[in-house]
């Protein structure tokens, strides 16, 4: 028999509005903080994100899971004492021959017997110190009491700043430096656009086999090339509190960031997920230097330009282009010649024809002043002194 809509029960009708609010969908959608998450977890490193309360993390953590189809398994770390991660110790039948085996939660059995999962350790910055210690041993070597992790668990922190936390504290050294620490921060369209019913998708990235080889030389030489010239950024405890809860360099984050730089390598994922995920693992300065040095090993190299300057290719970033032109200039300078000299006129030509006239105007000056007496003079002078004359004109417009 039929129940009709006048008996129901209200619960029961509540329900059917709580399913049809929670029933959304997702699209594909450009979110470098999500594309930044889901490298990480791809990677296979511990992820710790931080923002204030009511943003969305735990939101998030949820749409990862439904999207990689992984349990997820949620623990709050602050409300756990130290012995619900490093196990309670159980006395077997003879403690002298068999020992003191620690049993594990109910929540790491559950993660080993379905072999996969998501473990989002939540709150992590109002757990005490003592819980701190304890998490160590699960987010570096995947163990929980007796148990181990198997390969197919990732580990997902949050935490709030001190600032907006109740009663927190700031994280040890040694548990902050296990992490890639990412910002999180709301975006108002992604938020209009979800409460509308339709989330950003969330996907692991798309590796390429064919670079798997080249994206780890390059990542080896990348983090080995900076750490060779600036040997003091090996290591750097910082010396504020605040800052040792944070991403900062050692040989364990340097490890991180270069396997971060070799999976974001072959995924062509872009330089602003790369930046996050750098300066979230050795911190700003650190990363900066590491990203500028990237860039550096992009550029093409002076002698090759002005080898076939007619078939060149420059930079479309501004701050590149200027810093190949001044290695060309420089070049030239080194090894002065005629042809040399020439060809260095044709890139200045080709740097004014395909990008902003101004970034002509220190090299060319430099270039002229390196003329021989007995060398003629191009007819590409011609060309950049009608725009060095203009720049000139509109910097000292400015200067009025």
């Amino acid at each position: 028999m039929e129940i009709s809509a006048e008996t129901r029960r209200p619960l029961d009708v509540a329900a059917d509005l709580l399913a049809l609010l929670d029933d959304t969908k997702t699209e594909p959608r450009p979110d470098s903080q999500l594309e930044a998450l889901t490298l990480a977890v791809s990677a296979d490193l511990p992820v710790l994100l931080w923002g204030e309360p009511g943003i969305g993390k735990t939101a998030a953590l949820n749409h990862l899971a439904e999207a990689l189809e992984l349990p997820l398994t949620t623990v709050i770390a602050s409300v756990h004492e130290p012995s619900d991660f490093s196990g309670l110790p159980v006395v077997g039948d003879d403690p002298a021959v068999q020992g003191v085996p620690m049993a594990p939660p109910d929540w790491a059995v559950r993660l080993v017997q379905a072999g996969r999962g998501l473990l989002f350790l939540d709150e992590l910055s109002t757990a005490p110190p003592a819980v701190q210690a304890a998490l160590l041993r699960v987010v570096l070597e995947r163990r929980v009491g007796a148990l181990r992790l198997p390969p197919g668990v990732r580990i997902v922190a949050a935490a709030n700043p001190r600032s907006s936390a109740a009663d927190g504290w700031e994280l040890s050294p040694p548990l902050a430096n296990r992490f890639v620490h990412l910002q999180w921060t709301y975006d108002h369209d992604v938020v209009v656009r979800g409460l509308g019913g339709t989330w950003p998708k969330a996907a692991l990235p798309e590796l390429d086999p064919r670079q798997l080889p080249d994206a780890v030389t390059f990542a080896r030489r990348a983090v080995c090339g900076l750490l060779t010239t600036r040997p003091g950024l090996v290591h750097q405890l910082p010396k504020s509190e605040t800052r040792r809860g944070g991403p900062w360099p050692s040989p364990r984050s340097w490890e991180m960031t270069l396997r971060l730089i070799a999976f974001a390598t072959a995924a062509g994922a872009s330089r602003e997920v790369l930046s996050m995920l750098v300066r979230g693992t050795v911190g700003d300065g650190p990363g900066l230097e590491l990203l500028a040095s990237l860039d550096q090993m992009d550029l093409p190299d002076p002698e090759a330009l002005l080898a076939n300057p007619h078939t060149a290719v420059l930079p479309e970033r501004g701050d590149l282009r200027q810093t190949v032109l001044d290695g060309v200039v420089e070049a030239v300078r080194k090894r002065p010649d005629q042809s040399r000299w020439d060809a260095a006129w044709s890139l200045l030509v080709l740097a004014l024809e395909t990008g902003a006239p101004d970034l002509v105007v220190v090299p060319a000056s430099t270039l002229a002043s390196l003329r021989r007496d007995d060398w003629q003079v191009p007819a590409a002078i011609e060309r950049i002194s009608g725009a060095v004359a203009l720049s000139r004109r509109a910097d000292r417009a400015g200067e009025k």
